[in-house]
């Protein structure tokens, strides 16, 4: 199989562990609104591979949403945070890996690889 054109991984920073069951909404940016574009939940490994090919997944502008506040719910922890919010543009032919470094009062992301 094909590398995926977009992948995540949360680690919760507070545990040291991935962050499992995580709540993630991917919106594409289309005109001046946000379209609900696919919807999934962290893996046991914190990890998300979306669906998408080369040609499914066209360059343009795209939101990941991360359901923080949910994930903290279930830990019986609070947050600061109930999402976080990544927007990022893509361009044709390349893969991106949106990783976060997530605790219940910070978070950091970056491109990676």
């Amino acid at each position: 199989m094909s590398r995926p054109v977009l992948s995540s991984h949360v680690l919760d920073t507070s545990t040291g562990q991935p962050a499992p069951g995580l709540l993630v909404e991917l919106y594409k940016k289309r005109d001046n609104s946000w379209t609900l574009w696919h919807s999934t939940t962290t893996n046991g490994d914190g990890r998300i591979l979306f669906p998408f090919s080369k040609d499914s997944m066209a360059a343009g502008t795209y939101r990941l949403v991360f359901k923080v506040e949910d994930y903290y719910r279930t830990l019986n922890k609070e947050t600061l945070y109930p999402y976080v919010e990544i927007v990022f543009s893509t361009k044709e032919d390349q893969h991106y890996h949106i990783p976060l470094l997530l605790s219940p009062y910070g978070y950091s992301t970056y491109r990676g690889s």
